[in-house]
């Protein structure tokens, strides 16, 4: 495969980029129960129908909503795959703040439990890096 090829067939976005944006979230939230044509979709936004199709232009760049033409409507679906990278990159900061409440409780029940107010310092927690 040739570089032209292997870019070509790459998504232009990532999903990180893609989802960074707040009215780009808001549409994959419309898309998540039906698939819907771009007059639809716009009328939930305080925007124009040129600016809803740039931002699902990116979705589809980051593979998160795929395009249907039915008629001279294009319809757009959401692609929830591409999402997973997301979750998995999310996951590891999980077990981070898992990590981190879990020392804090230690040491509030340390507090509870010692009359004289002196308490120790939370243990120190070591993060671990993502498995992939």
């Amino acid at each position: 495969m040739s570089k032209l090829e292997s870019t070509a067939s790459s998504p232009k976005h990532d999903v990180f980029q893609a989802v960074a944006d707040p009215t780009r979230r808001q549409l994959l939230g419309l898309l998540v129960d039906q698939e819907m044509p771009v007059t639809v979709i716009s009328g939930h936004f305080p925007m124009s129908r040129t600016a809803v199709s740039k931002h699902l232009r990116v979705l589809a760049d980051a593979g998160l909503v795929k395009e249907r033409k039915v008629g001279r409507e294009t319809r757009y679906r959401l692609e929830p795959e591409p999402l997973l990278e997301l979750k998995r990159w999310l996951a590891f900061y999980d077990r981070f703040w898992d990590n981190k409440l879990a020392a804090l409780q230690r040491y509030v029940e340390q507090a509870d439990g010692n009359d004289d107010s002196q308490v120790e310092a939370p243990l120190t927690v070591v993060k671990r890096e993502p498995a992939e």
